[in-house]
């Protein structure tokens, strides 16, 4: 899938999101892609804040991980946000690599689906508002 948006964020693996062996706990890549997700939305100029202002909300109603090595206490990450659909939901595809040596360490994927905040029905295609900040970027 091409990506239509791609946002790149540094990490540095702090202590407390570590195990006794110094190996990042599982669950912390999550925390990771949502740091990434929120400043690719940051980009597309419609956030959290700015989603709830237009009356929706983008849960997640999936999400997979691939772990393929470790990350460790100290060391620079620098996980890949891109967005990769859209029409119908929101994908974001994410890859975590070694900021020093490329190598990758984790990839994975979520998908948001947009909820009308008034009568809390999905909506089976993106809002319009969604689709005003996604088109100028498929023009390019």
């Amino acid at each position: 899938m091409k990506a239509i948006l791609t946002c790149m964020t540094e990490i540095k693996i702090p202590f407390h999101d570590v195990d006794s062996m110094q190996i990042t706990w599982h669950g912390n890549y999550l925390r990771y892609f949502e740091i990434a997700r929120c400043d690719l939305l940051d980009k597309l100029d419609y956030n959290y804040c700015q989603m709830l202002e237009s009356g929706y909300s983008w849960p997640i109603v999936d999400l997979h991980i691939k772990y393929v090595k470790p990350s460790l206490f100290d060391q620079k990450i620098l996980v890949t946000a891109s967005l990769v659909e859209w029409e119908n939901r929101i994908r974001i595809n994410y890859v975590i690599t070694d900021a020093n040596t490329g190598k990758r360490l984790t990839k994975g994927y979520t998908i948001q689906a947009a909820v009308d905040n008034d009568t809390q029905e999905l909506c089976f295609v993106t809002p319009k508002i969604f689709q005003e900040k996604v088109l100028p970027l498929l023009e390019r």
